[in-house]
């Protein structure tokens, strides 16, 4: 097994950026953690996948049709991205009932 370092500079020398967090940092991939975890639990656990064809025509329709358009998202409110963005990112919208972090 490589250590972290050398996983790291392996990375560097392909051109690849890693997603680890900072040591002793947990909150660093909080949010890709939970979208995998949902994208796990609302799409891939309930499609039967059988060839890596299935996987590039059906994962496209769960981004843009489910998790942006119809799945409530808790940090934006309980409501779905794309609903956010047109509601609260125009000019002239009114300010989000949320806090988003960074």
């Amino acid at each position: 097994m490589r250590s972290p370092a050398s996983t790291r500079q392996r990375l560097d020398q392909l051109g690849i950026k890693g997603s680890m967090g900072r040591k002793g940092n947990p909150y660093d991939n909080a949010y890709a953690e939970s979208f995998f975890k949902t994208l796990k639990h609302d799409e891939i656990c309930m499609y039967e996948y059988k060839t890596m064809r299935d996987v590039t025509e059906r994962l496209p329709h769960f981004l843009e049709q489910v998790y942006n358009r119809r799945r409530l998202h808790s940090s934006l409110g309980y409501v779905p991205p794309e609903e956010y963005e047109v509601k609260y990112t125009r000019p002239g919208s009114p300010s989000p009932a949320v806090q988003l972090s960074t």
